[in-house]
């Protein structure tokens, strides 16, 4: 019995020591499991416990144009972000939190329970909401410096610049197509942290600086932009238009000086605009060209030698192709005319007879050459390539219709790109919108010559050609494009929209083109004007706006009238003029200012003193231009600001320095001097409010 009982225990101690080995063997394994396959794991999930990283945004690059000026900078603001480890109390915290931030707290509440090393709270906020969030020294909850976009001329080539998201990446224009020049590289403060969250004090502290983003320099000019937006309001305004686009280009470098379009938004604030209007419709709108498209036509046939100046052609009012009539635009047509008339008169029969000649190969041989049908490569994000008809499915009709500007869509970029072919020998570019990319330093990282794509048509025949235009504007069509002492070359058109059920009534597209001087083109224009109210031919709305851009342009560029070689005035060597600073000013006194220094004003909203004014105090303009006031709403930037001592300056001393910092001003007394000021100097106020000026007699 006892035997048995011996052999029992020894069973049970066996099976006792068996299970300790499995246990053993399998807590070895599992040992040698995590040393040799998880052991990177387990360091990192080790780190990331005690290692807190807080990252530290890049300042994103300037965008400057052609001069230097401002179009785009970054300016410093804060983020709130939170450690959910070592927020004691999520709830409270939240609570406190979204009363300030203007944040669910529930949802706060929940965002802060999450088992995550970083979350961000709300991204960006002014510096009022960053004073109260650090005056509440809640546990867990930190700020850190971002920097946040800002546009200083608000609408001002807005769709040339785009706008950019939370994260100051570039989401439209140059913006996004040179994301990778400006936006540089994010930074992080590293912190390491003990078991109970408390920070260790001479433990790993890394700062790793973030490396700032590269400035852009753009080919456009601020003062010529001013001047296109400053037209392109007043023709929104008269026309009643549904849309307006203002290309400016030089010929001979392919380099973009001015592009806008209507109607537009201010990037500082996009996403209060709707989307449409985002819409860059310069490169990505295609249009029917109408009778500005008879330069190309007339290029490829003067080129390829199917027509000659001499050439006669006789209009009796319509031709038939194909059994449809096509009509002339005047009534009874032109007669008997040479091919340089077909050209003045934009004869739609003349021209017909021109296409038919030219034929199916020849016509999309140059409809390829001058790049119609295909985008130009404009460093800008949306670019459409237009609409052709398919060569094969070619008809007569098509050719007939062609040649005078329908059945053919081309995007605006297209159409002045290749005017611009022909104003410059035949060359054809590619348009630029950047000249050159600098780093922090100032060093050129990347600079853009001009890009020649093809040789079109040979310098002679754009000899001939742009002779033919200039005459086009001296006697022609566009007689209302003429400027005293300049000879221009251009060429009108007029387009009846297409709809869904073919050309739709009373819808029309109203444009010119055209470059000067004719003899050497310095600076080319296009400019679109689409579904007027009212009148709708292109020589009579779209050629004025013509003129008066390229006047003040000219005189801006220096580019002097033919006349000027004999004329030897004073008054002919006036070539621009200082745009006095008027903001702050009452309305009658800036009005008298801009006057007395041979100047317009237009007084936009209703206010008694100017909040703003268009082109910018310093700009250099062409005498009698006119200047936009703004008087309703400041368009300043609502940011705090240091408030300058005016103590013993002039009224005008004082207006001009709050003028510099965005600040209004009151006056009290009628003296002339500054005597003492409220709020006091060196406090702070927010750009847009008034400073109170009492003045006394010296």
């Amino acid at each position: 019995m006892a035997s048995a009982s011996h052999v029992t225990i020894r069973k049970r101690v066996a099976f006792l020591f068996l299970f300790v080995a499995v246990i053993m063997l399998g807590l070895s394994c599992r040992l040698m499991y995590l040393q040799l396959f998880k052991s990177s794991w387990l360091s990192e999930n080790a780190t990331d416990q005690r290692i807190r990283e807080i990252p530290v945004e890049a300042k994103r690059g300037f965008i400057y144009d052609r001069n230097g000026k401002e179009l785009a900078i970054s300016v410093s603001t804060e983020s709130v972000y939170a450690i959910p480890a070592e927020i004691h109390n999520p709830d409270e915290t939240a609570a406190k939190l979204a009363a300030i931030l203007a944040l669910d707290s529930n949802r706060l509440a929940a965002n802060l329970k999450k088992h995550q090393a970083f979350i961000w709270i709300k991204r960006k906020v002014d510096e009022k909401t960053a004073r109260a969030v650090k005056v509440l020294d809640l546990p867990g909850i930190g700020l850190t410096e971002e920097s946040r976009r800002y546009y200083p001329h608000d609408n001002l080539a807005a769709h040339l610049l785009g706008f950019t998201g939370i994260d100051s990446q570039g989401l439209d224009g140059v913006e996004i197509t040179f994301d990778s020049y400006l936006k540089g590289h994010p930074g992080s403060i590293v912190v390491e942290y003990d078991a109970r969250g408390q920070e260790i004090p001479y433990a790993t502290h890394r700062f790793i600086p973030p490396t700032a983003g590269n400035n852009l320099y753009l080919t456009i000019d601020i003062v010529i932009q001013q001047i296109v937006e400053r037209e392109l309001d007043r023709v929104m305004k008269e026309t009643q238009a549904k849309g307006a686009t203002i290309i400016l280009m030089q010929p001979k470098t392919g380099e973009i000086l001015a592009l806008a379009s209507r109607p537009d938004y201010d990037p500082n604030h996009f996403a209060e605009y709707p989307p449409k209007l985002w819409r860059n419709i310069a490169v990505s709108n295609a249009y029917e060209p109408g009778s500005t498209f008879k330069i190309i036509t007339a290029a490829a046939a003067l080129n390829e030698g199917v027509v000659h100046l001499e050439d006669r052609f006789f209009d009796p009012g319509s031709v038939e192709v194909q059994g449809r009539t096509i009509h002339c635009w005047k009534a009874g047509g032109h007669g008997s005319q040479s091919f340089v008339q077909v050209v003045e008169n934009s004869c739609n029969v003349g021209f017909v007879h021109v296409g038919l000649r030219l034929g199916n190969d020849l016509f999309y041989k140059y409809i390829d050459a001058f790049g119609l049908g295909r985008p130009t490569g404009i460093d800008l994000p949306g670019e459409a390539k237009g609409i052709l008809i398919p060569k094969s499915k070619l008809k007569p009709i098509n050719i007939a219709t062609m040649a005078m500007g329908q059945s053919i869509a081309v995007t605006p970029i297209q159409l002045i790109t290749a005017v611009s072919a022909v104003a410059d020998n035949g060359e054809l570019l590619r348009p630029q919108i950047v000249r050159e990319i600098k780093d922090r330093n100032g060093q050129i990282i990347r600079d853009f010559k001009p890009d020649k794509i093809k040789q079109v048509i040979n310098p002679a025949i754009s000899k001939e050609l742009r002779g033919i235009l200039a005459k086009v504007v001296e006697e022609g069509t566009g007689k209302n494009a003429a400027i005293e002492g300049y000879q221009i070359a251009g060429k009108t058109g007029t387009a009846q929209k297409v709809g869904a059920g073919g050309y739709l009534p009373d819808k029309y597209v109203a444009s010119f083109v055209g470059f000067v001087p004719a003899d050497d083109p310095q600076v080319a224009m296009l400019v679109i004007i689409d579904e007027p109210v009212g009148m709708y031919y292109g020589g009579q709305i779209a050629a004025p706006v013509f003129s008066a851009v390229m006047k003040d342009v000219l005189q801006y560029l220096k580019i002097a009238p033919v006349s000027s070689s004999v004329n030897s005035s004073k008054e002919s060597q006036v070539t621009h003029v200082v745009t006095p600073n008027v903001i702050n000013m009452t309305v009658p006194d800036a009005l008298k200012e801009l006057q007395k220094n041979g100047l317009q004003g237009r007084v936009e909203e209703t206010g008694e003193r100017v909040a703003d004014q268009i082109p910018k105090p310093g700009s250099r303009i062409p005498p009698g231009s006119t200047i936009l006031l703004h008087t309703l709403v400041s368009r300043y930037l609502p940011s705090e600001v240091t408030i300058p001592d005016l103590t013993g300056l002039s009224v005008q001393q004082a207006m001009d320095l709050l003028a510099e910092v965005g600040l209004g001003i009151r006056l009290e007394g009628t003296g002339t001097k500054v005597s003492r000021q409220e709020p006091p100097p060196e406090g702070k106020g927010y750009t847009g409010t008034n400073v109170t000026v009492y003045l006394e007699s010296q």
